[in-house]
This record gives structure tokens, C-alpha cells and sequence, in this order.
């Protein structure tokens, strides 16, 4: 028999009746984490020192609402007899790509708003969006949310899977893919490219179109071990369909700057 750990405290600590969740600790990290690495490159790409603080404090809570809002969307059938639910995100429901379109908005109306190149803002955070996710998937390690389906603990074993992770996969008596895992490596392996490519100057836009195709990649296959997917129209997974927009939109992208324009700005390029 295994020796099988309680799972991990979703609750960080409690301010008198305010409990704080681990969830938003690992989220408010991951944003740390993604400012620091990102105010120190627009710096020195020749963005004002405060341009990434006044760009966050917009589209950090409307990320957070367009993440929402694209849950609700999804999951309207749950919400139309109680509209009021749809307010209480504490009680979960709450999408990734919700949260990367509304952000994506609010970045362009920002940069142009301060006459900045939106795309060279894409490109310098696009490393700093990766390590957001890579961070925040954890979050879900906590709560024992968005896993795959069901598996042995010797398969996980197998993968040199570390026993504390395999023990939080442990729900109800039943051993899940760690997706958030899955996720949570392929961005890091992203970073890692992306870090390198910094190097390589590329076209204006290719470092975010890159971050595009790279993450949807792997989430279009990750999305299909879930079991808490959104679906559009029969088992058509939302995740999947925004997954497989996203690589095509960021390709033809890519093709098109590099064929119709003549002497395009670079990364590199202040």
C-alpha cells in the first residue's frame, strides 16, 4: 500500500474572517514574477521605467473580468436561473483565454493611447505572459482543479513524477493526469525559447506570434486530457477551437510580415 498524504490546504492564511487562498498567492506571484522580468527588458528596449505599472493597473482587473465573462459565456446554462452567481467568482469559473483576450485589448488600446508600437510591447512581454501561466498552473495544483483523467500512480511513477505532486493528484480515491503540470512545462520550455530568440532580432511581432503558436500548441493537446473543459457545440472543446484560431492567426501573421513588408522594425529596433 502507498502512503498517501492529506492534500495540501487550498488556505494560505486567514486574516480574521478573510481567508487568503493559496490560489490567489500563487496568481498575485506569477504577476510578480512576469512584471519584474518584463519592467527590466522595456527599460532597456527604452520604455519609460513606470509604462508596464500603468499598463497593469488596467489590464490586471479586467483580465480578471474577461476571464470571467468568457467562463459565464460557456457556462450560461449553470448561471441563467441565478444571474447573481455570476458575480461570485470566489466560488470559482474563471478561463485563461478569457483573461489573454481582454488583455491583449486592453495592451492595444493602451499603446495607443501612448503612441507606443503595440507590437513591440507584445513582443517584450510575450515572455513575461509564458511565465505567468508556467506560475499560476500551480494554482490549480492546489485546489486539485483542471487534471486530466483518470490514471494508476504507477504510471505517474513512471514519468519521475515527484510523490508530493502524485499525492495531491490523489482525489476522492482516484489518481488524475497532472495537466496543470503539463502546462506549467511546456510554458517553461517556451520561456526558455523565447529568451532565446531575444537574441536572434527577429521581426517586430514574430517574439508574441511565436508565444501564440507555442502555447496553443500544447494546450490544444493538454486541453484533450481534461475533464473540466468548456465546450462550444457538442464535445467541441472552446479551448481547442480558440487554440487552433490562435496558431493559424499568429502563422499567417508571421508569413505576411516577412513576405509584404519591405524593411519591417526588429525587435531589437528602438
Amino acid at each position: 500500500m502507498f502512503s498517501i498524504l492529506a492534500s495540501i490546504d487550498p488556505i494560505a492564511f486567514a486574516l480574521g474572517p478573510i481567508e487568503v487562498r493559496w490560489y490567489g498567492v500563487i496568481i498575485a506571484a506569477g504577476i510578480v514574477i512576469a512584471f519584474l522580468v518584463g519592467q527590466r527588458e522595456m527599460v532597456k528596449r527604452g520604455l519609460h521605467p513606470d509604462f508596464l505599472t500603468d499598463l497593469l493597473i488596467w489590464a490586471v482587473p479586467l483580465a480578471i473580468v474577461g476571464a470571467r465573462i468568457y467562463y459565464v459565456m460557456f457556462e450560461w446554462e449553470n448561471y441563467k436561473d441565478n444571474p447573481a452567481e455570476v458575480f461570485a467568482i470566489w466560488n470559482g469559473g474563471i478561463a485563461i483565454h478569457g483573461a489573454l483576450i481582454a488583455s491583449v485589448i486592453v495592451a492595444y488600446i493602451f499603446t495607443k493611447r501612448r503612441n507606443t508600437p503595440f507590437l513591440k510591447v507584445a513582443d517584450i512581454l510575450a515572455p513575461s505572459i509564458l511565465i505567468g501561466q508556467a506560475v499560476g498552473r500551480w494554482g490549480n495544483f492546489i485546489n486539485q482543479e483542471a487534471h486530466g483523467g483518470e490514471v494508476s500512480r504507477s504510471f505517474l511513477e513512471n514519468l519521475a513524477i515527484p510523490d508530493w505532486i502524485i499525492n495531491q493528484m490523489y482525489i476522492d480515491g482516484v489518481y488524475y493526469h497532472p495537466t496543470f503540470l503539463y502546462e506549467s512545462l511546456w510554458s517553461l520550455v517556451g520561456i526558455i525559447i523565447l529568451l532565446l530568440l531575444r537574441r536572434v532580432n527577429l521581426v517586430r511581432g514574430e517574439m508574441f506570434f511565436f508565444y501564440m503558436i507555442w502555447y496553443s500548441v500544447g494546450r490544444f493537446f493538454i486541453e484533450g486530457m481534461r475533464t473540466d473543459s468548456l465546450y462550444v457545440i457538442g464535445e467541441l472543446r472552446a479551448a481547442q477551437l480558440v487554440s487552433v484560431a490562435a496558431i493559424v492567426i499568429g502563422v499567417a501573421f508571421i508569413v505576411y510580415r516577412r513576405v509584404k513588408l519591405k524593411n519591417p522594425p526588429h525587435y531589437l529596433d528602438k
